[in-house]
């Protein structure tokens, strides 16, 4: 199972995109407060509340809470801007996490020192930009490390 770990998202769309991305891929979302919205039919209905009954979703009070968590992620991958190391250069595990920072200020210094060997950035052309939106960014990282996984899987397969 792959997980989607987003850090105190601030707009409930994004995150109702990403719920649904999850619900749809059967990915774990971890949801770290506080959250700048509430969860509720009228702040996730056009992004995807209707999935969210199908969505494998975990709350946490905070960091600490998540990392203590039993249905937490073996593995964290931080997805960034400040880092060179794309995240077609690396191999994703069954039970990996992929984070996000939030929309406003990303993730914060502290998470980038914890996280310093696991940072990965999805590369883009147009370098007067910053970066993707939350929820294609995450679209995007959920479906390489699904397509690895599933690429791995049928690998081993045929290799037996």
């Amino acid at each position: 199972m792959l997980h989607v770990v987003l850090f105190q998202p601030e707009i409930a769309p994004n995150t109702g995109n990403v719920g649904r991305m999850c619900a749809l891929t059967r990915s774990r979302l971890h949801l770290v407060h506080p959250l700048g919205f509430v969860i509720n039919d009228r702040n996730l209905r056009r992004a995807g509340m209707d999935y969210w009954r199908s969505l494998d979703v975990h709350e946490h009070a905070n960091w600490a809470a998540f990392r203590a968590s039993p249905h937490g992620p073996r593995r964290l991958w931080l997805f960034t801007t400040k880092t060179d190391r794309s995240f077609w250069d690396v191999r994703y595990e069954d039970g990996d996490g992929l984070v996000f920072g939030n929309e406003g200020s990303g993730a914060p210094d502290w998470m980038h020192r914890e996280l310093d060997q696991w940072r990965v950035t999805i590369p883009h052309a147009n370098a007067e930009l910053r970066s993707l939106n939350l929820s294609t960014a995450a679209g995007v990282a959920c479906y390489e490390a699904l397509r690895q996984l599933t690429h791995g899987r049928a690998d081993r397969a045929g290799s037996q």
